[in-house]
Order: C-alpha cells, then sequence, then structure tokens
C-alpha cells in the first residue's frame, strides 16, 4: 500500500470508529443512563486508532514519549469536561463549550510546557481528577427523557461526528507541531457528544454524562502512563494491547461498582 493511500485509508478508519463510538454512546445514554454513555464515550476511540497506525511508522521510544503528551492532555480533558458541566447548568451550548475549549487548551499549554516527566504527570493527573471529580459528582446523576429516535437521528449523527474528525485530522497537515499535538488529542467524542446531546435533552442532561466521564478517564490515565513506562521494555505490540486492556477493565470495574446494589 503506498503511503498516500494509507494516509487516506487511516483518516477514513478513524473517522468510521469515531462516528460509531459516538453514536453507541449517545444511544447508550438515552437508553441506558448517563454511567453507561460515559463509560462508552470515555473508551480510547481516538488514541487507539492514532496509535494503532503510528505502530506502522515510528519506534517504541516515539510511542513512549507519546503516551507522555497522553497522560497530560487527559488531565486537560478532565478540565475540559469539569467546565462544561459546570458552566452547561445554566447556559447554553454557544457558551459553555467555546468557554470549556479555551480551559482545555491553556491547561494544556501550561502541562506541556512546565511538565516533562511520567511521574509529575502521574501526580498532575491525581490532583486534578481528584479536584474535577469533586466538583461534578452532584451532577452525575440526571435521568435522561425519553424521545423516540428516526433514522435521520442516526445518519445526523455520524456525518457531525465523522466530518468533524475528518477536518481535524486533515488539519494536522498544514498546523505546526505543538498544533498538530493539540488537534491530535481533541475531545472528539465528548464534544460530539456535547452538541447532540445538549440540542436534544439540555444542558443538565448531557453533563451527567461528561459528569460520569472523568471516573471512565481515569482509566485513560492508567494506560497512558502504563504505555509510557512498558512501550521500550515490552515493545510496543504488548504494550499497547496491555493498555487497551487496562481502559476497557477500568471502565467495567467502574460500571461493576456503580451499579452493585447497596446491602
Amino acid at each position: 500500500m503506498s503511503p498516500e493511500i494509507f494516509y487516506w485509508f487511516a483518516i477514513a478508519v478513524k473517522m468510521a470508529i469515531a462516528a460509531s463510538v459516538v453514536i453507541a454512546a449517545t444511544i447508550a445514554a438515552e437508553r441506558a443512563g448517563p454511567l453507561i454513555g460515559a463509560l462508552v464515550a470515555t473508551l480510547p476511540v481516538s488514541a487507539g486508532p492514532s496509535y494503532f497506525f503510528l505502530a506502522f511508522e515510528q519506534d517504541a521510544a516515539f510511542f513512549s514519549r507519546s503516551a507522555l503528551g497522553s497522560l497530560l492532555l487527559n488531565a486537560a480533558t478532565a478540565i475540559y469536561a469539569t467546565a462544561y458541566v459546570l458552566l452547561s447548568q445554566r447556559n447554553p451550548f454557544i457558551i459553555c463549550v467555546p468557554a470549556a475549549m479555551v480551559a482545555w487548551l491553556g491547561s494544556f499549554f501550561l502541562f506541556s510546557r512546565f511538565i516533562q516527566s511520567g511521574a509529575t504527570a502521574a501526580i498532575l493527573n491525581v490532583v486534578v481528577f481528584a479536584a474535577c471529580f469533586l466538583l461534578v459528582r452532584r451532577y452525575r446523576d440526571v435521568r435522561m427523557p425519553k424521545i423516540r429516535l428516526c433514522w435521520y437521528d442516526f445518519a445526523f449523527r455520524a456525518g457531525l461526528v465523522g466530518a468533524l474528525v475528518g477536518v481535524i485530522l486533515l488539519l494536522n497537515t498544514v498546523m505546526g507541531p505543538i498544533l498538530t499535538g493539540a488537534l491530535a488529542a481533541f475531545p472528539i467524542v465528548f464534544t460530539s457528544m456535547m452538541l447532540i446531546l445538549h440540542r436534544r435533552y439540555g444542558g443538565p442532561a448531557c453533563a451527567a454524562v461528561m459528569a460520569n466521564g472523568i471516573t471512565g478517564l481515569i482509566g485513560f490515565g492508567i494506560a497512558a502512563y502504563f504505555l509510557h513506562m512498558a512501550a521500550i521494555p515490552l515493545g510496543v505490540p504488548l504494550a499497547l494491547t496491555a493498555a487497551l486492556a487496562i481502559t476497557v477493565a477500568w471502565n467495567l470495574g467502574v460500571f461493576a461498582l456503580r451499579e452493585k446494589p447497596a446491602s
């Protein structure tokens, strides 16, 4: 396969995967509640395909450095989700999402500028997620109203997410390395779900999904730290497989604990 064909194939796969997971997550939130939707949304939809295709081009040292970036960006995404949750209780989408995006970009810039080691990045994640969890905890349990879904709802969602992913990936070819890294880590699933759910159900209901997503993102942070530490000694294929298993196991564990009946 030529490099050009491989490039466009990679973009098409990422668009399809992201669209499929956003649809699954929004349907899960509508049918089974915000917790299930959040756990589906926090699976490594964007990072997973990106790392998979990088495996054909980069060595283990590059993967280790990239995972450190993912760990920093994970903390920034928690801030993004938390800002949206707090703002969306009383504000329209056009205000709360851009404001949350500013918080995401600002925090990512500061983290990437001042934090250079995996240990420091891990500590940062612990501090940020503890604070974010406390801030959004009260907003996690909101009943999603029942709305009948039509075929054009699914078509709209798939087209919206696929187009957004495609634009972001294409911009990577004209941006410098810092902006490219930021765009590659863009919280596409969260943003797409905000647009879909906020429009249909309002801010508080959508915020419940994002608030539950804070817990799910912890698993991705653990996986990113593991990949940072294990890519070189274990090799890329084994480290990537284990990191994916960590995210899935974490989300299943969160679901099991939250759904466990009180004794």
